[in-house]
């Protein structure tokens, strides 16, 4: 059990971390909008590199942040009925549905992922654009990124239900 907890919060503090981290993106991606508009209405200069930017942080931001998202419960869920299920239950529902869907999905995007990212490293894929980013690859690599980061926290969640499985037990005996 103390393995257990331990692994449990090795896992949600990595996803708290990364959460304060991108949590400053949205600003960023605020701050560099207003600079192109700026620097293209007010001054008549284009700023490729700074739009690519945005970009980026936007789908940093969101395959990033979809284990955070897990982490904090912020996930999609039918609380019809889910709301309504005793602790014992929802812990049930909760470990089968990351074994059965999540991990699954984590794996697919994982592996399906892996020659496209692997392809765009050996080019050093650079943007299309004059200007542009030359790293499209690490835009890319945000992909199995995503897959792990996602695999590990419902890892964590499969432990949490494990762990109210295990003290449900406990109290019943």
């Amino acid at each position: 059990m103390v393995v257990l907890i331990s692994s449990i919060r090795i896992l949600d503090g990595l996803s708290q971390r990364l959460s304060h981290i991108i949590g400053w993106l949205p600003l960023l991606m605020a701050l560099l909008t207003v600079l192109v508009v700026v620097l293209r209405y007010g001054f008549g200069v284009g700023a490729i590199a700074a739009q690519e930017s945005v970009i980026y942080l936007h789908g940093a931001l969101f395959m990033l942040g979809a284990s955070c998202t897990l982490h904090m419960g912020g996930h999609v869920r039918v609380d019809v009925l889910y709301q309504r299920f005793t602790p014992r239950t929802k812990a049930w529902i909760d470990a089968l549905g990351h074994v059965m869907f999540t991990l699954p999905l984590c794996a697919l995007v994982g592996f399906a992922s892996q020659d496209y990212v692997i392809e765009s490293w050996v080019a050093r894929e650079t943007s299309p654009e004059p200007g542009g980013i030359p790293a499209v690859f690490l835009l890319k690599t945000l992909l199995p990124a995503m897959a792990l980061l996602l695999a590990l926290q419902a890892l964590s969640e499969i432990m949490k239900s494990l762990k109210t499985l295990v003290a449900e037990v406990s109290q019943s005996d």
